[in-house]
């Protein structure tokens, strides 16, 4: 009889499975949309206490909403075990959450609230509402990783789908800037325009800044760059993978094969397993480069409070790791002002001197070096696994991948370290002994690689240096890092190319590896289409900028080839570029960030290829 009525409820529930299924959805999307439009309404104006206790209110829909939502999909899973096993973290969380609603509405207790208090917290309610806004943020990550999850049900490549995912990132992060408590004591929040080429160089990782950010935005606002610095560093897709693989038991096909494009994998199938490998390491290296950067601030910047010197640490250690390139400071490491000159320090009369700090100089360096790399480089040197198997057998090579990138990191840091320091040696001079020259000469040469921080200005230093650092950044850092450029390895493999057809050499070989055609087919036309898009964008802003007499033509060339290769430097004209040379600008970071062949392979349509060939003909060439 039991087993009859059990028969009886499942075939009525598989009845309107798909009904409520669809309807549920429907409320999750619409819930969720509200949760998104109350979290940017609380963060983003300035509100009244009292407008607080109006939003508890919603918030309590909300968490109720979720509950049941995801109650109906247990009770109408067809394997309810298995669905709940799948979706253990959420269902556990929501428990969680329904378990804190049910007491305070049986018993009139808020169970954190009253924790808060016992801690002798600051203003227990507000630490309150900002814990439930945490718990709404979390639940809000989960329901768009879920939606990420479909994106294999649409026929779009993989290249389209992490271009347009940035394209996502930076609109939001546009529409945050703009929001009035972003921004520090001003009567309207900040121009589209402006939020526009601030968000673009925090998602692309670049650097150039058109504000002031240590004193133009808020704590919210510095939380909101450093959020998409560290988004745009690995990718949006790249995080909502690996969140997917807590929250799910498997990972679409597409999105494997984003993942693959973007760390530089040579296996498919390992992909998430590295991915997972890399965003634990990059934030474990982010957590010991904030602890040394704490530890390296010189003992005469006094800082307001603890906070501030821990959330400057964060700051500068993620930037630095995801090669952003922005600074709390109004000149970068090149800073030198009285603190009275800044609102960010309440010390009267204070020197604020960075230029000197060159223990900070160098830990902020290999921090860069670090991002630099590539995640596959770094998960092949520094996981424990790696490492373990290094101590058992000392001689055996990394892979040539990962040679390539160390071996052209440190070429390339010795060549622009050599330089800056023989062509600028009469600056470094003037006040730096020859160590602390060498350090200046090392940390400019790192950050040319796509960082975006500078020690020295380069507004005042020599043409030739300029010249290189240029060469430098087009450059950029190595393929699967979080910096730009046309990558380290293009760069290798167009250099043997180049001398083995010179030489007549019918294969390119490395470390007795053959390097396919196919890659050296690609570093050409990654080069190419560099090289046809910065003379392009190079001629445009020659054109919008003509009637600024302030502006000559290398400071734009540096201006965009920075821009392109999302090295952050500039000769001091971003701020006074014109509105179209600004979009020029927010242009060349999006596309030097997404890259110039990953584009090409989104906007271009499938070639019929036929298996017949034309005969040869002799083009005349050199």
């Amino acid at each position: 009889m039991g087993s009859n009525t059990n028969d009886f409820i499942n075939q009525w529930l598989l009845k309107y499975q798909l009904s409520v299924f669809k309807y549920e959805r429907i409320a999750s999307v619409i819930n969720t949309f509200v949760a998104v439009v109350i979290l940017i309404y609380n963060y983003g104006f300035y509100i009244a206490e009292e407008e607080l206790k109006v939003l508890l209110s919603i918030l309590d829909v909300i968490f109720f909403v979720y509950c049941i939502s995801y109650l109906l999909r247990i009770i109408f899973s067809s394997h309810r075990f298995k669905f709940f096993k799948s979706t253990f973290v959420e269902g556990t969380f929501l428990l969680y959450i329904a378990f804190n609603g049910l007491f305070h509405y049986f018993f009139g207790v808020r169970l954190i609230e009253e924790l808060f208090k016992s801690f002798w917290l600051d203003n227990p309610f507000i630490q309150y509402v900002n814990y439930l806004f945490f718990c709404l943020f979390i639940l809000i990550s989960i329901e768009i990783t879920k939606s990420s999850s479909s994106i294999s049900e649409y026929k779009i490549k993989p290249s389209t789908t992490f271009i347009f995912s940035f394209i996502l990132l930076i609109l939001l992060g546009t529409f945050a800037l703009m929001l009035p408590a972003c921004s520090i004591g001003i009567d309207e929040s900040m121009s589209f325009l402006d939020a526009l080429f601030t968000s673009v160089s925090a998602s692309c990782v670049t650097g150039l800044a058109v504000v002031d950010t240590g004193q133009f935005f808020t704590f919210k606002g510095k939380l909101v760059i450093l959020f998409l610095a560290q988004l745009g560093g690995i990718g949006i897709v790249s995080f909502a993978t690996f969140f997917a693989t807590f929250l799910s038991k498997g990972v679409s096909l597409k999105h494997k094969t984003i993942i693959q494009d973007v760390l530089s994998s040579e296996d498919l199938s390992s992909a998430t397993g590295l991915l997972r490998k890399v965003i634990f390491l990059t934030l474990l290296i982010e957590a010991l480069g904030s602890i040394l950067i704490f530890f390296s601030w010189d003992s005469n910047l006094v800082f307001n409070n603890l906070f501030q010197k821990i959330f400057y640490s964060i700051f500068h250690s993620i930037s630095a790791f995801c090669n952003a390139g922005f600074s709390l400071f109004p000149d970068s490491l090149n800073t030198y002002i009285v603190s009275d000159e800044t609102t960010e320090f309440s010390t009267p009369g204070m020197v604020v001197d960075l230029r000197h700090m060159y223990g900070l100089h160098l830990v902020i360096g290999f921090i860069i070096i670090f991002g630099s790399f590539g995640f596959t480089t770094i998960e092949e040197i520094f996981s424990p696994q790696k490492i373990a198997d290094r101590f058992r057998n000392p001689w055996k090579k990394y892979s040539i991948g990962t040679s390539i990138s160390l071996y052209s990191t440190v070429i390339l840091i010795l060549v622009g370290m050599i330089a800056v320091f023989f062509l600028e040696i009469d600056e470094l001079r003037e006040d730096r002994t020859l160590f602390e020259s060498l350090v200046a000469s090392f940390f400019q040469s790192v950050t040319t690689r796509t960082a975006g921080f500078n020690s020295m200005d380069f507004g005042s230093m020599k043409p030739s240096t300029i010249i290189v650092m240029i060469f430098l950044m087009f450059i950029g850092a190595a393929p699967g890092s979080t910096g730009g450029g046309i990558k380290s390895s293009t760069f290798y493999v167009l250099l043997l190319s180049s001398i083995g057809i010179i030489r007549g050499q019918e294969r390119i070989v490395v470390r007795k590896r053959t390097i396919s055609d196919d890659n050296i087919k690609r570093s050409y036309s990654i080069f190419m289409f560099a090289a046809i898009y910065n003379l392009m964008a190079i001629f445009v802003l020659t054109i919008t900028e003509l009637d600024n007499p302030n502006i000559d033509i290398l400071p734009l060339v540096f201006e965009q080839i920075s821009a392109f290769g999302t090295a952050g430097l500039s000769m001091g004209i971003t701020g006074e570029l014109s509105s179209f040379g600004k979009v020029v600008i927010i242009l060349s970071m999006y596309i030097g960030r997404v890259g110039t062949l990953t584009l090409a392979l989104a906007l271009s349509s499938t070639v019929q290829t036929n298996k017949f060939q034309y005969p040869e003909a002799h083009v005349m060439v050199g």
